[in-house]
């Protein structure tokens, strides 16, 4: 699954943006167009992303909103507090560590589980203002030994816990959006248990030209779900509505959950703040099938409206296209000649 090849000019935009004469951005990170971010007033004011109690959701059965074209902030997730209070602290420690320290992770050639930059699908391609470390974490047999078994041991131990808990709060999730959705249990438990899962934490610096930038490029995630953790007070996450990008707020104690590929989102940077955020990812099975509910398309006699892919290959299709602010669904929408020429 090595599709691309890491940025090796530039080993860290941190160290780049520690340098004190740092006052023009260098051009190969400066964006052709960035569209501007959306700017509340009178007339319209700024939009918020639904909230959402885990224990509503739990209580209300299938009888539940999840509002699943929208990122949300999920709220009394049962993730005890003190673990992400220490899990925020052991990520804020390893960015603070010394570069020689975190280059033992660095990304290698062909590879794209490590640290570093962005990963280059195009020459010529601009680069995120972001460091990042990305690992697959489940299962267990692909963990690669040079990256969290080598983490220091209160990284590695606090990391373990946390991606323990929320492997069960998005295993609930899933099975919620499931039963939601009027899809059997069994169909759900066979694509997601034991699936794919990773990790990714993200360092964005402070920018002399924040404008100019983008800390994460508009795309739209391959996952199930996604459980967002943001380390500090610092915004940046947007998402696009009606074709604006209209910033996110992170309540207090609150992850914000997106589901599947419906929703482009991006990251902008701050001119004088640095933030942080840890993301983990929920996949089908490699060997899943992902596409159109086999048991919704038994209820209701309809035909697919998308394609059914391997899970393997679903990920080396999208990761295999420029991350250019599209979903990969419409690539997946069949048309009516497919559905004729499926029908002779």
């Amino acid at each position: 699954m090595a599709f691309f090849q890491p940025l090796l000019n530039h080993e860290s935009v941190q160290e780049l943006a520690k340098q004190d004469n740092l006052t023009t951005v260098p051009h190969q990170y400066v964006q052709d167009h960035r569209e501007p971010t959306f700017v509340p007033n009178d007339t319209s004011p700024l939009p918020s992303i639904p909230v959402i109690d885990m224990n509503d959701l739990i209580m209300e059965g299938s009888n539940m909103d999840l509002q699943l074209k929208h990122l949300h902030s999920l709220v009394n997730h049962g993730v005890d507090e003190s673990l992400v209070d220490q899990m925020k602290n052991e990520v804020v420690r390893f960015f603070e560590a010394p570069i020689e320290e975190k280059l033992r992770y660095k990304l290698k050639g062909g590879e794209y589980e490590g640290y570093g930059q962005t990963i280059l699908h195009a020459q010529g391609q601009k680069i995120d203002w972001a460091d990042r470390f990305f690992m697959i974490t489940n299962p267990i047999h692909r963990r690669k030994p040079n990256l969290l078994p080598d983490f220091p041991p209160s990284l590695r131990i606090t990391l373990e816990k946390y991606m323990g808990e929320v492997q069960k709060l998005g295993m609930s999730l899933l099975g919620l959006i499931g039963r939601s959705l009027d899809i059997e249990k069994e169909e759900m438990m066979k694509i997601f248990e034991d699936g794919m899962q990773s990790v990714r934490m993200t360092y964005y610096p402070p920018c002399p030209q924040p404008d100019l930038v983008v800390g994460l490029t508009p795309h739209s995630d391959a996952a199930g779900i996604t459980i967002l953790l943001q380390l500090n007070n610092v915004q940046g996450l947007q998402v696009n509505k009606d074709g604006l990008w209209i910033p996110v707020t992170f309540l207090p104690h609150a992850f914000v959950v997106n589901v599947g590929d419906i929703l482009q989102h991006r990251a902008v940077v701050n001119a004088s703040k640095e933030r942080l955020s840890l993301a983990m990812f929920f996949n089908p099975k490699l060997e899943a099938d992902v596409g159109p509910s086999k048991s919704l398309l038994t209820k209701t006699g309809k035909l697919p409206l998308y394609k059914t892919l391997v899970m393997e290959q679903y990920l080396k299709q999208f990761f295999s296209r420029k991350l250019n602010g599209k979903t990969f669904l419409h690539k997946m929408k069949i048309n009516n000649q497919d559905h004729a020429s499926s029908s002779n």
